[in-house]
């Protein structure tokens, strides 16, 4: 009987708030900066096979979901001007010009920690960019901390371990 009780001390659950997101050094975006992630998501399309009076269903092509990365906009150093800078290599208001993929594409990695800060989950998300950015509201009435939400694409992704 008491093997199918669950033992929190043999089974330690990942926690929420026990993770990191690591940016390639030159983008200079720290860990510290980020506040809250989704983790990686995909849907697969389901295409019908259809014979006689009756169907099958295969899969057919699937993709990943973007995920969604809330930043704390530290002073600093800037955490705007980092994002902002990540997203010029995309495309330059001023100018008009667009970067090649090469250019602007970086693997991000999450990692989710155990109690002790070792790595026990590790997401690869290959060729990564931003795709939108909102650089939050602004109240006089509220004196929280102000936020950058940027939604990363990417190419696929590997649960390295």
């Amino acid at each position: 009987m008491a093997d199918c009780l669950y033992n929190v001390k043999q089974n330690e659950p990942k926690r929420k708030n026990r993770f990191l997101i690591r940016f390639p050094s030159d983008l200079g975006i720290a860990e510290y900066n980020v506040e809250s992630a989704s983790r990686p998501s995909y849907k697969s399309n389901v295409v019908d096979v259809p014979f006689l009076n009756t169907s099958d269903k295969i899969v057919g092509r699937y993709s990943w979901d973007p995920i969604t990365v809330t930043f704390r906009d530290l002073i600093g150093p800037s955490t705007a001007q980092a994002i902002q800078e990540w997203v010029r290599l995309i495309s330059e208001s001023p100018t008009g010009r667009q970067g090649y993929a090469a250019g602007y594409k970086r693997d991000v990695e999450i990692e989710m920690l155990d109690p002790t800060g070792v790595c026990v989950e590790k997401w690869i998300l290959v060729d990564a960019f931003p795709s939108d950015s909102s650089y939050g509201d602004l109240s006089y009435s509220d004196d929280s901390l102000a936020n950058i939400t940027v939604t990363l694409q990417f190419y696929y992704a590997i649960l390295a371990y």
